[in-house]
């Protein structure tokens, strides 16, 4: 399987929408006043900030490290650990769990859902929003089947996203103990930074995995391919839009 590296650096000053539209799921989770909340998969944090800004005990996770040290800088008042959310451990039950584009890049969707039902009180809740069904198709057909053209004919064996549909989701949580209150896939066409380069840059953080085993060469023609490929459909006024679909879910513990 592909593993994805991440620069913490170049994923605030290119990337931030993926933490910027993610504040709009903090309705949903709606954090009160001394509630003990985690926000796994937190990145740089900025998130788990603003959760900790309306009086909650907030701490966040992740497993890259990088992210973990900048979120720790840029915050230091909140904790951060570096934690697989496969097989984490908290010290006392929380009253929720929040992840914000994060869970998508995990393949084992039902050990993360397992972590989360034992890490919650009874009543607890789980609150997140991911890439769903049908996320960055066009994108990942183009970028394949530049790949294949290159002769790697194998290329999406390890195909690195999990991007469930509604009912698959729904299944998985409820198997697990989680009761599900709301959940819901939705379009969300979303516009890159860096005008002309917005699509490369976001191929060279969210699909490094992927093109690491190719030469710098054939990394920039991949690349070059995929922006012709999808330069008609998916290039606007100078924008690259990238074809995002999100899974946004709310249950609890039962």
């Amino acid at each position: 399987m592909f593993v994805n590296q991440w620069n913490s650096t170049l994923y605030d000053r290119q990337h931030a929408f993926v933490w910027q539209y993610g504040a709009s799921l903090l309705e949903w989770l709606a954090p009160q006043p001394g509630e003990q909340i985690l926000d796994l998969g937190c990145g740089t944090g900025h998130l788990t900030a603003q959760i900790a800004a309306t009086g909650a005990i907030a701490a966040g996770m992740d497993a890259d490290p990088m992210m973990i040290a900048t979120a720790q800088q840029t915050y230091p008042q909140i904790n951060f650990a570096i934690a697989d959310a496969r097989n984490f451990q908290v010290p006392t039950p929380l009253d929720a769990i929040f992840s914000n584009a994060a869970l998508h890049w995990i393949q084992e969707p039902d050990l993360v859902i397992q972590c989360i039902n034992r890490s919650l009180k009874p009543g607890g809740r789980f609150v997140a929003e991911l890439g769903g069904q049908g996320n960055i198709a066009m994108i990942a057909t183009a970028l394949f089947g530049a790949l294949r053209q290159l002769g790697d004919e194998d290329c999406d064996r390890g195909y690195p996203w999990y991007f469930p549909s509604v009912s698959d989701y729904a299944t998985r949580l409820e198997q697990h103990g989680l009761e599900v209150r709301q959940i819901v896939l939705f379009d969300r066409p979303t516009p890159l930074a860096d005008g002309a380069a917005g699509l490369s840059h976001w191929l060279h953080m969210f699909a490094n995995g992927i093109l690491a085993h190719l030469s710098a060469d054939e990394r920039q023609h991949v690349i070059q391919q995929v922006e012709t490929a999808l330069k008609s459909v998916l290039y606007r006024d100078g924008t690259w839009i990238a074809d995002y679909r999100r899974l946004r879910v709310l249950a609890w513990k039962s």
